[in-house]
């Protein structure tokens, strides 16, 4: 099949799943630039388009702070070190230590994660995902920044309302039947090229806790996010989305769902969705994202769009990287 061009239609997810051999299940070799993966949806119209998002000039940045996480829920990624030098009375310069790229928000990279059966995204070989080779490395998006419509669903606010809030000690997993109510609670229509973000206030949450709540909650391993499932993935990727992001761990909740339909592809992951978005479908996923302060604001002006910038570290080869994410009203 051949690559399609931006005015293209692309296939359905039902047609994906029926292409041949490894490449079923995948967008592998269909975008003109095919180590881009889906913020390829984003075309030239659609950023010019998304401007009109921008009625106040208000805007916000995205991220929390390097060391935000500390602890945080992650076994291995601790809080950078931050070092300031002087070579002589007038000069400052600093540097960090121990720096993990995803340890406070991020952006994960296509080489993030490996499909147990098909392998690395567009079938990059192993050997090429390595420090100093440019596949599927991060610099794809630093190079040409992740530029467009972003949509915000309060799922927090929403289920709050209700009455019912999202239980984040119980790392609640929450369904793509939900999703679709605060689309509608939100009268939000979505566009190809959409960056999806989803409120679910578990950042927040989770940094409100004393240490020892903390501490309790990485070694659970439970964490509120999306469910696994299939519907979930042929939604993403048939809304066009280019890119899905969160404000919680993992995006997905953790533990996968006993139920997950990924447990046997994705055995080295327990049965999470990462492998069938990132190496599967190129759709870059972003993960604790400081969306609170955007939420409450749209919540007060009733307006769930805005012009989102991604412009992740320029590492060449990197894996993830801070989300450097910001949002224009």
């Amino acid at each position: 099949m051949r690559p399609l061009a931006g005015d293209e239609a692309y296939p359905a997810f039902a047609e994906l799943l029926r292409r041949e051999g490894a490449l079923a299940g995948t967008s592998w070799g269909l975008f003109p630039d095919a180590t881009r993966g889906t913020p390829s949806f984003i075309t030239p119209q659609a950023v010019v388009e998304a401007r009109n998002c921008i009625r106040t000039g208000t805007a916000f940045g995205l991220d929390y702070p390097a060391d935000a996480f500390d602890p945080g829920m992650s076994l291995k990624r601790g809080a950078p070190r931050h070092t300031i030098y002087s070579s002589h009375p007038a000069h400052r310069d600093d540097f960090l230590d121990g720096y993990y790229l995803q340890g406070s928000s991020q952006i994960d990279g296509l080489r993030h994660r490996r499909a147990d059966d098909v392998g690395f995204y567009n079938g990059t070989p192993d050997e090429r995902i390595t420090e100093g080779t440019p596949d599927l490395g991060i610099q794809e998006w630093a190079d040409s920044p992740i530029v467009g419509r972003g949509v915000l669903l309060d799922l927090a606010g929403y289920r709050a309302a209700q009455g019912n809030p999202i239980d984040h000690d119980a790392g609640e997993p929450l369904g793509l039947d939900l999703i679709e109510a605060v689309l509608d609670s939100q009268s939000v229509n979505l566009r190809q090229g959409d960056i999806l973000m989803l409120h679910t206030g578990w950042s927040e949450w989770f940094l409100g806790l004393p240490a020892e709540e903390k501490q309790r909650m990485q070694e659970s391993r439970r964490a509120t996010g999306v469910a696994q499932s299939e519907e979930f993935v042929a939604w993403a990727w048939d809304q066009r989305l280019s890119l899905l992001a969160a404000d919680n761990f993992a995006f997905e909740c953790l533990p996968a769902l006993p139920s997950s339909p990924y447990r046997e592809s994705a055995p080295n992951d327990h049965g999470m969705m990462h492998q069938q978005l990132l190496a599967k479908l190129g759709m870059p996923l972003g993960e604790l994202w400081r969306l609170g302060p955007l939420a409450r604001h749209m919540r007060s002006t009733g307006q769930w769009d805005a012009f989102i910038t991604v412009k992740p570290l320029n590492i060449t080869g990197g894996t993830g990287s801070p989300a450097n994410a910001t949002a224009l009203m």
